[in-house]
C-alpha cells in the first residue's frame, strides 16, 4: 500500500482544522489540476481518513477505527522515531507491558537488542516481532482475539494481567482530546489498557502528533497521568501545560528531551 505523499499529508492536516476539503480551492493552493487532487482525495477515502461528496471531501467519522494497514503507514516514519526513542528510555533488566497498536510495534521492533526483559504483551504482532530473541522473555496474554489487527482484549485478558506488577507500561492511543483526555475506540481494549497502566509503577505513552487531531468515543484516562510521553511535534501549549503541571517527561524525537514539571 503506497504511503502518505507530502501534499497528502497537508491536505489532511488541512481537513482536520476546517473539517472539509474542497477539489477547486486544493487546485488554487498546491497548485496542481484538478485530476490531480481528486486522485489525492480517492486515496485518502480509501483509507478511510477522509469521506468523499461532490467536489471535496470531509475528515472522517471519530466513531470508527482506521484499519489496520492503513494505520501502520500513517506517520510511519514518526512512529519509528518515536519507538527507537522509547526503547532507549527501557533499561535492560526489566518487565514491561506492550499493548496494542502500530507505535508499540514500533517500540518492540527496537527492543530486540535488549537484555534480560520480560515483555508482557496483549498484541500478537508483538510477539512475532519478539519472537526467536531469546533474551527477551515474552509473555502474551490469555484472552479473545481481535481478528483486525491481532489484539487481545476481554475480562479474560483483564484478570490476565491483574497477576502481574512492572516496571513500564508502554501504551499507544487512538486519539488525544484538546484537554488531555486520552481515548480509544474498543471499550474492551480499554479495559485492557486501564489495566496495564494500574498493574505498572510507570507509565508511558507512545503517540506521534496526528493522534492530538483525531477523536475517538471511549476514555482510557489522562495526559497528566503518564509518567513519560514520547511524541514526533512539540505540544500545543495547552497540553505542555497540563504535562507541566503533572509533572510528565515529554519527549519530542528529533528535539531532545524536556522535562517538564511543577
Amino acid at each position: 500500500m503506497q504511503a502518505f505523499t507530502p501534499r497528502q499529508a497537508e491536505i489532511v492536516q488541512i481537513a482536520r482544522r476546517s473539517g472539509r476539503v474542497d477539489v477547486d480551492s486544493l487546485a488554487v493552493q498546491f497548485g496542481v489540476t484538478h485530476q490531480t487532487i481528486r486522485k489525492d482525495l480517492n486515496d485518502l477515502c480509501n483509507l478511510g481518513i477522509l469521506q468523499r461528496y461532490h467536489g471535496g471531501a470531509v475528515f472522517a467519522s471519530g466513531m470508527v477505527n482506521l484499519a489496520y494497514d492503513s494505520r501502520r503507514q500513517i506517520s510511519a516514519e514518526a512512529k519509528q522515531a518515536i519507538g527507537v526513542r522509547a526503547a532507549a528510555l527501557i533499561p535492560n533488566d526489566c518487565a514491561l507491558f506492550l499493548n496494542i497498536g502500530t507505535t508499540t510495534e514500533q517500540v518492540a521492533l527496537s527492543l530486540r537488542r535488549h537484555q534480560g526483559l520480560m515483555v508482557i504483551t496483549n498484541n500478537l504482532r508483538v510477539a512475532n516481532i519478539l519472537l526467536g530473541y531469546s533474551s527477551i522473555e515474552v509473555v502474551v496474554v490469555g484472552g479473545v482475539l481481535r481478528h483486525s489487527d491481532g489484539g487481545i482484549v476481554g475480562e479474560a485478558a483483564v484478570d490476565f494481567i491483574k497477576q502481574f506488577k512492572v516496571d513500564f507500561a508502554v501504551t499507544g492511543v487512538s486519539a488525544i482530546d484538546t484537554d488531555g483526555t486520552l481515548l480509544d475506540f474498543d471499550y474492551r481494549e480499554v479495559s485492557v489498557t486501564k489495566a496495564i497502566m494500574a498493574a505498572s509503577r510507570r507509565s508511558m505513552l507512545v503517540a506521534d502528533a496526528l493522534k492530538l487531531s483525531r477523536s475517538a468515543p471511549v476514555r482510557i484516562g489522562h495526559l497528566a497521568d503518564l509518567d513519560f510521553f514520547v511524541t514526533d511535534e512539540p505540544l500545543p501549549p495547552a497540553l505542555a501545560a497540563v504535562c507541566a503541571e503533572g509533572g510528565v517527561l515529554t519527549e519530542v524525537v528529533g528535539a531532545g528531551p524536556v522535562l517538564v514539571s511543577s
